[in-house]
């Protein structure tokens, strides 16, 4: 499980270093040697440990007739995909495409989300990111949410 927040720059080579807590948690047999960088569903980049996102994308049912949305998301999401090598030093080359529709420049934040990455632009994160009072608001609408949806 990934969690936290960390503040990071790219480097000259436009590389980003995997924080240090993150590396140690992480088990090559597991979670595999390599990263997929793919757009996620709140406008941010996602990094999925390649194991790991094999085996969501394998349990997804994959019918030949498919809604035409799902299909669409399909091929948006996963023609801008990529895999991505994590180095000796513990760092990722992020391709251009992706640093650049995402407006990564400089600094970053990466956030543990349970099972991903998240990377953003630092200042985005920091108009963002909820104080405890409005994470607090988010909690009580997603159990009304939840509520709403059983019988």
């Amino acid at each position: 499980m990934f969690l936290g927040q960390f503040d990071h720059s790219l480097d000259t080579k436009r590389r980003l270093a995997i924080p240090a807590e993150i590396r140690d948690s992480i088990q090559t047999e597991e979670h595999g040697a390599q990263w997929v960088a793919l757009p996620g569903s709140n406008g941010h980049l996602w990094l999925w440990p390649s194991k790991l996102f094999e085996s969501v994308v394998r349990a997804t049912p994959r019918e030949f007739l498919r809604d035409q949305r799902t299909v669409n998301l399909d091929t948006q999401v996963m023609s801008k995909a990529a895999k991505i090598e994590l180095d000796s030093a513990g760092r990722v080359r992020i391709p251009d495409r992706l640093l650049e529709s995402y407006g990564l420049k400089d600094k970053v934040t990466v956030l543990g989300v349970f099972d991903h990455l998240e990377v953003v632009d630092s200042e985005q994160w920091k108009q963002e990111s909820m104080d405890t009072k409005e994470v607090g608001q988010l909690y009580g609408a997603a159990l009304e949410a939840r509520r709403a949806d059983r019988p």
